[in-house]
């Protein structure tokens, strides 16, 4: 695959532009957005970038660098779910925990942001206190953000208690956006000052790119990406007007920026060093960008993943039809069409194929992968397996040189793992699905040289563009993902079942 971005120097520049900044105060707090590991949505929209570069940020800052995360209570009491993972919130922050202390990384503790006591909330509170990690419990702040007098008092931040950090740079992050973090800041900055101490705060996001233009496709790719919280990207006019220089930030940053900065002076009893929202920033993305051309075709394409995305969540009820309409102005402003997509006509043709066959018009499941060749295989479901988990073993012993009719999988393997779904588990689907074909394969390979051929491939996945005539379960849409594996949907329910499905 070819590349588009320097992902070595970018790391490199980033960490020295942080550090200059930090070079200005006591202490600096540093406003994490988007995903601190496994940001593949950076991977896929700036093909070279690391996915962990955050994180691998955050260790080559490690001994100056303590860790805060947000979460905000009406996200836990209404289950809000991470999509990419498929878990609550509350869930996102054990993971981040974790994930966290494998990379060494010091998490200070846990802001459980505009708490009034909600029950599912307080429940998560005692979970996290009895495994010794350190909760502070922040109320909503009456009259935030407009009533600047009140905020920046003894009943505005004053209500809320000071975190003690120890290190220069207080990384500030949270499991998704609107959960607090821009609020835990200024209420530390607040805290800070009145102890007599010179703090700062500065926002480090990706995404949209300051310094790209306002229709890169980049850009509007991150707009897609936000569809759900109304994200739009403009023009910074406060840039523009202090340094006649056109830069790009999005909506809510503009719309906050003079309250914020109106409350930062307020603080520190003096004029803001900061003159706009882009001001604030410290991403160094767009300077590392060494081949636009391959940026700005792959950004096409997260553009209309992203567009099939949301027409599904629109059929599950997930979203409004503003986020729907919306989506289809952003494929038309890239003069985008879902074809565009390589895989999705050749697994639309062969689901078609397949009906005219049978002479019904019944829904048929049909997935196509575009391996990294360019060459499309397709898997169909059937009695015996699933879509997704056919067209997984076509696609190993496709990178294995394996004949299509040598069969990788011991019938009578698949035969127990179907009578003991069917009998002892009282599954109503039978199909084997994608995780268990791959248990069944592994089980094989042990004794099966071509079997293990084949499962040394897996790793060959990461990267195949798939599409789907149906929208898959969640059990087999994460297992695509684990796999590398990019994949789409038709917005169809795969049955008429409205559970079994």
């Amino acid at each position: 695959m070819r590349t588009g971005f320097d992902p070595n120097k970018y790391i490199e520049e980033q960490s020295k532009f942080i550090l200059e900044r930090v070079n200005n105060y006591d202490k600096l707090y540093l406003e994490f957005g988007g995903k601190l590991i496994g940001d593949k949505h950076a991977a896929r929209v700036l093909p070279g970038f690391d996915e962990d570069a955050k994180i691998k940020l955050l260790q080559k800052l490690r001994d100056k660098a303590e860790i805060i995360i947000c979460v905000y209570a009406g996200d836990i009491e209404r289950n809000k779910i991470r999509g990419d993972f498929g878990i609550t919130y509350d869930m996102e922050v054990l993971r981040l925990l974790d994930d966290f202390r494998s990379y060494g990384l010091q998490v200070n503790s846990v802001v459980i942001t505009r708490y009034n006591k909600q029950p599912n909330t307080t429940k998560f509170i005692n979970k996290l206190e009895r495994i010794n990690i350190k909760v502070y419990k922040h109320v909503s702040i009456p009259g935030y953000p407009a009533d600047v007098d009140t905020i920046v008092s003894e009943n505005g931040y004053g209500l809320n208690s000071y975190i003690a950090t120890t290190k220069p740079i207080v990384v500030v992050t949270a499991p998704g956006p609107n959960s607090g973090k821009l609020a835990t800041c200024l209420n530390q900055l607040y805290h800070e000052y009145r102890m007599g101490r010179v703090a700062g705060y500065s926002k480090f996001e990706t995404f949209p790119i300051w310094n790209l233009p306002l229709k890169h496709p980049v850009n509007l790719a991150y707009e897609a990406a936000t569809i759900d919280v109304k994200d739009v990207n403009m023009i910074d006019n406060f840039h523009f007007e202090r340094y006649n220089q056109v830069t790009v930030n999005y909506n809510r940053d503009l719309e906050m920026f003079p309250v914020v900065k109106r409350i930062i002076e307020k603080i520190s009893g003096k004029e803001s060093v900061y003159q706009s929202p882009t001001d604030m920033g410290v991403n160094r993305a767009g300077f590392m960008i060494t081949d636009d051309k391959v940026v700005y075709e792959a950004a096409k394409q997260e553009i209309i993943r992203r567009y099939f995305a949301t027409i599904c969540d629109f059929k599950r009820g997930l979203l409004d039809e503003e986020s729907l309409n919306r989506m289809k102005v952003i494929m038309e402003e890239v003069q985008l069409k879902q074809e565009d997509r390589r895989c999705v006509l050749p697994a639309r043709e062969y689901a078609a194929r397949i009906r005219g066959n049978n002479h019904n018009s019944e829904t048929v499941s049909v997935i196509a992968f575009e391996m990294p060749d360019g060459k499309i295989l397709t898997g169909k479901g059937s009695s015996t397996m699933d879509c997704c988990a056919a067209a997984i073993l076509n696609s190993i012993k496709y990178l294995a040189g394996i004949n299509d009719d040598i069969y990788l999988l011991s019938p009578l393997i698949l035969s127990t793992i179907r009578n003991l779904k069917e009998n002892d588990l009282n599954s109503k689907i039978t199909s084997l699905n994608a995780n268990e074909i791959l248990i069944a394969l592994s089980i094989c390979a042990v004794t099966n040289p071509t079997a293990q051929l084949a499962y040394e491939k897996l790793s060959g996945l990461k990267g195949v563009q798939a599409h789907c005539t149906v929208m898959l379960n969640k059990n087999d849409e994460q297992i695509l993902k684990k796999l590398g594996i990019d994949v789409t949907c038709d917005p169809v329910y795969p049955s008429e079942n409205l559970y079994y499905v």
